[in-house]
């Protein structure tokens, strides 16, 4: 499956479609799955402003955490941020489809490392909403925690072992 083209989906607590793209699967080393995405079209984002079409996406998905972490690129291959997600463990699927659940709260991580945690109080709302069960909120607040403790630690992926610029990763989406 290294290489192939995967729709990834990320959904709400009902399990209902939230956001859905494509990224190559790129290497998978046990739990850990890396996609290499890019933007199809210009987006504005509530807290990443505007990303421009052809910036591209290294994603971090762990099958046994309760996060994932996007590190965004600029189209011409120059850092520009990372993007946390609070969610369940994904699933991969044979058909080549990775399934997550989106728990809301998110981490903005800038170059030098500051970080704002952003969406307290939608996850706050949604597990009100949706009903969380104690566990999934105890996991969701413990993987924010973890987060925090990779970022300020400089920890893989927050760390220097992926090349800053995009073009040494090789390859395109």
């Amino acid at each position: 499956m290294i290489n192939k083209l995967v729709t990834i989906n990320a959904r709400k607590f009902d399990f209902s479609l939230h956001r859905s793209w494509k990224a190559r699967l790129v290497t998978a080393e046990g739990p850990l799955l890396t996609f290499l995405g890019q933007f199809e079209q210009d987006v504005i984002h509530p807290d990443l402003g505007s990303i421009e079409k052809g910036t591209h996406s290294i994603e971090y998905y762990w099958l046994d955490r309760w996060y994932s972490v996007f590190r965004f690129h600029e189209p011409e291959g120059a850092f520009r941020n990372f993007y946390c997600n609070i969610n369940q463990p994904p699933v991969l699927s044979d058909e080549g489809e990775l399934d997550y659940v989106d728990l809301d709260m998110d981490i903005l991580v800038a170059g030098d490392h500051s970080y704002e945690i952003l969406d307290r109080e939608e996850f706050r709302e949604n597990s009100l909403k949706y009903r969380y069960p104690e566990l999934t909120v105890l996991n969701a607040l413990d993987a924010l925690q973890e987060l925090v403790h990779l970022i300020d630690e400089r920890e893989f992926p927050f760390d220097s072992t992926v090349p800053m610029d995009i073009s040494a990763l090789g390859g395109a989406v």
